[in-house]
């Protein structure tokens, strides 16, 4: 069933507050560099959710975030625009995208999604956009198979959410192995905290993609 919007949240756009874009068309951001010259040829033109983006506003604000930044200009990074359009290719649904915290922790992404769970009842489906690992460029990368760090992370993750351990995952910082290779900047992994609180409770995650590129970065897709 098609969403009635997508509210979408992308490691590529760290803020300090809460920041949602809130335009009529969305522009295709192409926030990468050195990339085959075919991806600058792509365009995302999703129409955009301008009230869905007040929305989000008045539910944070009566949440307690009094600060929530409305950008009116922004449009879709790749963070963003990638998995949509494999998910949605005739861009045909309206789509909002919602920023990190990068300065703050698991638990703080967590309780944001918590506060966004009516959307789900408001024909609103909420996506987390990120990596499940996603090293920096001087970690060495072109492992023959999974470094093993990597799959150890991989293996941890996949448990906890599978089976719907949140404290741990909100928590990765003394309970994941490797963490600090996985994710030595958080802004990839929050994405996948804010959907965990979106979804509510009771949780046991679904994987419906699991993939690697270079032994190190690990594309797991989980539904909830």
């Amino acid at each position: 069933k098609k969403p009635k919007a997508i509210l979408i949240i992308s490691g590529h756009w760290e803020t300090d507050h809460p920041s949602v874009n809130a335009v009529h068309l969305n522009e295709t951001i192409y926030d990468f560099d050195d990339y085959p010259a075919a991806m600058y040829q792509l365009k995302y033109p999703a129409p955009g959710a301008p009230d869905l983006a007040k929305r989000v506003e008045e539910i944070l604000k009566k949440s307690g975030y009094k600060s929530v930044q409305i950008d009116q200009k922004r449009g879709l990074d790749h963070g963003a625009w990638v998995p949509l359009m494999y998910m949605y290719p005739e861009a045909n649904v309206p789509v909002c995208q919602l920023s990190v915290q990068p300065k703050l922790d698991g638990t703080y992404h967590y309780n944001l999604g918590r506060a966004l769970a009516p959307l789900k009842d408001e024909g609103v489906l909420i996506i987390g956009s990120g990596s499940a690992t996603h090293p920096l460029d001087e970690t060495p990368h072109y492992y023959p198979g999974v470094a093993p760090w990597a799959a150890e992370f991989d293996t941890w993750l996949d448990n906890a959410l599978m089976n719907g351990r949140i404290e741990d995952v909100n928590t990765y910082q003394t309970k994941a192995p490797n963490w600090e290779l996985a994710h030595p900047f958080p802004e990839h992994f929050y994405p996948l905290h804010v959907v965990i609180g979106a979804a509510g409770a009771g949780w046991k995650a679904e994987l419906i993609h699991s993939s690697w590129d270079h032994g190190t970065l690990y594309h797991g897709a989980y539904k909830f």
